[in-house]
């Protein structure tokens, strides 16, 4: 069987961004209902080294992508996850391609995130809050600053001084006024930004919830199970809280277990995302509004898909 091999750089060269957003959103408006998807599988390995398998369904595709997740690769400057995508047709289950995952999974994240974005900034938007400097971090201030051009102050924190330097120099080149937290400390950067992200995979909060004024979005991406959270629970306790799936936040998120735990956010309250995508739900736009992502298998495939259709088939041979 001779399977395609669409690689990071096949993905890097031909797919537009847009087009992923619009996958993502057809999907949701469509035929994909989040709840209704396969559950990630762990296996943990040695020295803070885990796999996931997250396998999906859907009328067209199904597929599997199967990730590394290694804590101590960022030390060897080398991804924290890596890994592979294997799309199959969904009518014989005939696998189609087999597709590079780190591309894939920054895509996808940084499309959902765009796609929840559209729905909360507007045009007098213009500052961001990043909290870290790695691949995550990397794919959102490319693909806000395509997507969404009015958002052009950007700050950037992190704990080692000499990534975030060389990341806020990267952004300048994409055309981000970009500033380092010290140059302007998080206390004074998080109640001007109209939107924070969070792509540190930090097990403690990261700022001072308080200091989130109300209006502004906050989306968390850094952390995927629920010892972990990015978020004090003192935001979360007095935001709109989105998330991709109830169930899924409640076990993968550390946000959202913790706030649950301490009885300050109630499971009922949580906003899925596909009816925000699908304007079922009001939005109390006099609060802040976290949405909490874990990645969820649908996404990768929907994505996947897209990719697969739009690869010219020349670029394959």
């Amino acid at each position: 069987m001779n399977i395609p091999h669409i690689t990071n750089k096949h993905i890097l060269d031909h797919i537009r961004v847009g087009d992923a957003v619009d996958a993502l959103e057809r999907a949701l408006k469509t035929e994909i209902d989040p709840s209704q998807d396969f559950p990630r599988s762990f296996f943990q390995l040695d020295e803070g080294k885990r796999l996931l398998f997250m396998a999906s369904h859907a009328p067209d595709w199904v597929g599997a992508k199967i990730m590394s997740v290694n804590e101590g690769n960022p030390a060897r400057n080398v991804d924290r996850a890596q890994g592979l995508y294997v799309l199959m047709d969904a009518l014989t289950t005939t696998p189609k391609a087999v597709i590079d995952g780190d591309e894939l999974t920054d895509l996808r994240t940084a499309a959902m995130t765009s796609l929840v974005t559209s729905r909360f900034i507007n045009r007098d938007s213009s500052s961001v809050v990043m909290y870290g400097y790695g691949a995550q971090a990397r794919k959102h201030a490319h693909v806000l600053r395509e997507l969404h051009p009015q958002l052009k102050q950007l700050v950037v924190a992190g704990r080692n001084a000499r990534k975030t330097e060389m990341f806020a120099a990267t952004a300048a080149e994409l055309g981000w006024n970009a500033r380092i937290g010290q140059a302007m400390p998080p206390q004074t950067a998080i109640p001007q930004a109209d939107l924070i992200i969070t792509a540190t995979g930090s097990g403690e909060p990261l700022f001072d919830g308080s200091l989130v004024r109300p209006g502004t979005l906050v989306v968390a991406l850094g952390t995927h199970n629920n010892e972990r959270s990015e978020l004090d629970t003192a935001l979360m306790a007095r935001s709109n809280v989105i998330v991709e799936d109830i169930d899924t936040a409640v076990n993968e998120s550390g946000e959202i277990a913790h706030a649950i735990a301490e009885g300050v956010l109630r499971r009922e309250s949580l906003i899925p995302v596909r009816d925000v995508v699908r304007g079922e739900v009001s939005i109390d736009r006099s609060k802040p509004t976290v949405y909490k992502t874990v990645g969820m298998p649908w996404q990768d495939l929907v994505v996947a898909g897209e990719i697969y259709t739009r690869m010219p088939s020349t670029a394959l041979r």
